[in-house]
C-alpha cells in the first residue's frame, strides 16, 4: 500500500483542504505518481484500471495549475459517456470548493440551448461526450484557443465506441502548448498512435499494474442499492445476517463518524477508526474488538491496516474503495485460518462498472445478491426466538414465571401472550423502523427488442452500439445482451430508453438496411 501524503505530493492549500473535506487519508497508487508529474508541467499517459482514483489525479493537479486570465475555457476533460462525464464533473467540483473554478458537464440528451448558455456567462472546465463537445466546437461556442488542459478520460473505451476521429477532431481545435493528460486501462495500438502524434515527446508514462491477488477463501457478493437507500439497506443486511464480528469499510472519515453515530442509535454495539483519532484511542477501540467486546468495528482504509484480528466473520464495503488493492486487502481482514469469510459490497448503478473492473482485475466472482425484505428478516428473527424458546424449556429456570403465566391465563388466552412476549423480543432485535416490506435496487429493468439486422448484413456489437449512440443517443450502459443471429437481432435496452430507440432508430439506415425495431415476445 501506498504511504505518501497528499501534502507531500506539492499541491496548493485550496485543493488540499477540498480533499481533506472530501476525507480521502492517503493518495492511491496513481494519485501519488501522477500528481506531481502534472504538477511539473508534463504531459502523461496513466495506465491504470477504472476504479483506482483516476478522477482526483488529473483533476487535482489541473485544478490547482489553471490560470484564469480571460474568460474563456482552460480544462477540456473528453469521457466516452454522459454517465462518466456527470460522474467526473461531480467529483471536479469537490476538488474546486475553495476555488472560485466553474466546471459545466456537457452530453447528448440534454438541451444544448441550456449548456451554451452556461458557457456564454463564463466557465472554467467542460467535461463533455465527444459528440456534444464537437456539436459545440461546430457552433462556435466551444472555443479552445487558450486551453491548457485536455484530458482523454477512458480513452479506450471512446476507441470501442467509435470516437476516435472525433477526438482527433477535437484536438486539432485546441492550441499546441496545452498539457495532455491520456487515461486508459488499456493501451491498443489507435491509442498509443494519438499519445505519439499529440502529445509532447517528454510526456511520462505512469503505469498502474493490476492486482491479481484474491482471497479463496472469502464468498464475495455485492448488492444494488438506491444511494438514498443505503443506510437502510445495510440494516436489512446486518438483521438479516446477523454477524458475529464485522469489519464495515467507509471510504472516508466523515463516513465512518457518520455511520457509526447512526448505527449507535439504532443500538448496534459499535466504535469508528480512522486516521483522526490518535493512538490511544485507536488502540483502546482495537483492543474491545479482540476481546469481542464490539460486534462491529467501521473503518477506513488507512486506519484498518495492521489490524490482525481473527474470527471476523463478515467485511462490509459500506462504500467502495479508491482501489482493488485496497478492496483486496478490505476482504483478506476475514476468511483467515482456513475459515470461510463473507464480503458484501453495496453499490449503486453509477458504481457497478467499477465493481466488475474489481472483479476483472482479482479474477474472483463478485455474485449479486438481493436486498433482504421485511418478510426474510421477520423469518430469520422467528427461526432464531423459537430456537431459543425451545433451549429455555429444555432448562428449569422459566418455571419461576408459571404463577405470572397463570395469571394472564385468567384473563388471555396464552397463545396470545406468547405472541405479544416473541413481538417485544422481535421489536428489540430489529434495528430500522421499516416501512416497505422491499425497497427496489437502482437496477433498471431491460426490455428486449427485435432488430431487423443481423450477421449477414456484417452487423456486430460494435457498430450497433454506435449506431444507437448516433442515432438516438444511447449509451452502451443502457444496453444489456447482444444475441445477433444471421437475419436479424434481440437486444435487451434498459425499459427508460426502449421508446426512444425505436423511435429515433426506425427507419435508418444501419449496415446498407432500412431497420425496423420493435418489442420482442421472445424471451432470452
Amino acid at each position: 500500500m501506498n504511504n505518501t501524503k497528499f501534502n507531500e505530493l506539492g499541491l496548493n492549500e485550496k485543493i488540499l483542504r477540498a480533499i481533506e473535506d472530501m476525507g480521502f487519508e492517503e493518495p492511491s497508487q496513481i494519485q501519488a505518481q501522477v500528481i506531481p508529474v502534472v504538477l511539473e508541467g508534463f504531459d502523461v499517459i496513466g495506465q491504470a484500471q477504472t476504479g483506482t482514483g483516476k478522477t482526483l489525479a488529473f483533476g487535482a493537479p489541473m485544478l490547482n495549475n489553471l490560470t484564469r486570465e480571460n474568460n474563456t475555457i482552460k480544462g477540456l476533460i473528453l469521457t466516452p459517456t454522459r454517465e462518466l462525464a456527470i460522474q467526473v464533473n461531480e467529483e471536479l467540483v469537490r476538488i474546486a470548493k475553495h476555488t472560485n473554478l466553474r466546471m459545466l458537464p456537457v452530453y447528448g440528451g440534454q438541451s444544448i440551448d441550456r449548456q451554451i448558455k452556461a458557457i456564454k456567462k463564463g466557465i472554467d472546465v467542460v467535461v463533455g461526450t465527444p459528440g456534444r463537445v464537437l456539436d459545440l466546437i461546430s457552433r462556435r461556442v466551444l472555443d479552445l484557443d487558450d486551453i491548457q488542459f485536455l484530458v482523454l478520460d477512458e480513452a479506450d473505451e471512446m476507441l470501442n465506441m467509435g470516437f476516435v476521429e472525433d477526438i482527433e477532431e477535437i484536438i486539432n481545435n485546441c492550441n499546441s502548448y496545452r498539457h495532455t493528460l491520456l487515461f486508459s486501462a488499456t493501451m491498443p495500438g489507435p491509442i498509443k498512435k494519438i499519445a505519439q502524434k499529440y502529445m509532447k515527446p517528454d510526456s511520462k508514462h505512469v503505469s498502474i499494474l493490476k492486482n491479481t491477488m484474491t482471497v479463496s477463501t472469502v464468498e464475495q457478493y455485492y448488492y444494488e442499492v438506491k444511494q438514498k437507500d443505503r443506510f437502510e439497506s445495510f440494516c436489512r443486511i446486518l438483521d438479516v445476517d446477523e454477524p458475529d464480528t464485522a469489519i464495515i469499510f467507509c471510504k472516508t472519515k466523515k463516513g465512518v463518524d457518520e455511520l457509526v453515530e447512526a448505527m449507535l442509535v439504532r443500538g448496534y454495539n459499535v466504535e469508528g477508526m480512522h486516521g483522526d483519532m490518535n493512538q490511544s484511542q485507536r488502540m483502546n477501540t482495537l483492543r474491545k474488538f479482540k476481546e469481542d467486546n464490539l460486534d462491529f468495528l467501521v473503518a477506513t482504509d488507512v486506519a484498518a491496516r495492521g489490524i490482525d484480528v481473527e474470527n471476523i466473520t463478515h467485511v462490509i464495503n459500506y462504500d467502495l474503495p479508491q482501489d482493488t488493492e485496497s478492496y483486496v486487502h478490505r476482504i483478506g481482514r476475514t476468511g483467515r485460518a482456513n475459515k470461510t469469510g463473507v464480503a458484501y459490497t453495496l453499490v449503486t448503478a453509477r458504481e457497478y462498472s467499477v465493481l466488475k473492473q474489481i472483479e476483472k482485475a482479482t479474477k474472483g466472482k463478485i455474485k449479486r445478491k438481493e436486498i433482504p425484505t421485511i418478510d426474510d428478516i421477520f423469518n430469520v428473527k422467528y427461526s432464531h426466538m423459537l430456537e431459543k424458546v425451545k433451549e429455555t424449556l429444555e432448562g428449569e429456570d422459566y418455571k419461576r414465571f408459571v404463577p405470572i403465566a397463570t395469571e394472564l391465563d385468567d384473563d388471555y388466552n396464552l397463545v396470545d401472550v406468547a405472541a405479544a412476549l416473541m413481538n417485544m423480543v422481535y421489536d428489540k432485535e430489529v434495528s430500522y423502523d421499516y416501512t416497505e416490506n422491499s425497497i427496489g435496487s437502482s437496477k433498471s429493468s431491460h426490455v428486449r427488442v427485435f432488430i431487423n439486422v443481423g450477421r449477414k448484413d456484417k452487423l456486430n456489437p460494435k457498430t450497433l452500439l454506435q449506431f444507437f449512440n448516433s442515432e438516438a443517443n444511447v449509451y452502451k450502459e443502457s444496453i444489456g445482451s447482444i444475441d445477433l443471429l444471421d437475419k436479424f437481432s434481440f437486444v435487451d435496452i434498459i425499459e427508460e430508453d426502449v421508446d426512444k430507440v425505436i423511435r429515433e432508430c426506425s427507419g435508418k439506415k444501419l449496415c446498407g438496411r432500412r431497420v425496423n425495431i420493435e418489442i420482442s415476445n421472445r424471451s432470452k
